[in-house]
């Protein structure tokens, strides 16, 4: 869902290539479950932008959103940019939206915490 395999599809799906999608984990839904948050409505955002100010604006648009339509929203992050995202939804979020991190599903370092922002 987050990769280029996307384009990858296409091109098999335009080629007239049968393209088989295996059963097995995703990241994406199973941090979802262990979070504790709602699974009946979420949106996936993917990547949100590495600058600053727009993150910031798209985070309290997610935010606004998130609250008015009672829908959890998933995005995920590189492990370089993380210390400016976690400051960044300190400083922009609402006291009382709930955060989940996610890392490492289905492996022994696995971590999933759920806590207010």
């Amino acid at each position: 869902m987050a990769d280029p395999g996307a384009d990858l599809v296409a091109l098999a799906q335009k080629e007239n290539i049968r393209v088989v999608p295996l059963i097995g984990p995703s990241s994406l839904l199973l941090a979802l479950m262990a979070s504790g948050l709602n699974g009946q409505r979420f949106a996936f955002q993917g990547y949100l932008p590495a600058k600053d100010l727009e993150r910031s604006k798209t985070l309290r648009d997610l935010e606004s959103e998130s609250r008015k339509r009672v829908q959890t929203q998933i995005f995920i992050e590189t492990p370089y940019r993380n210390r400016a995202m976690f400051d960044t939804i300190l400083q922009t979020c609402q006291p009382g939206t709930r955060l989940t991190v996610a890392t490492d599903l289905s492996l022994p370092g696995e971590f999933v915490l759920t806590l207010l922002a």
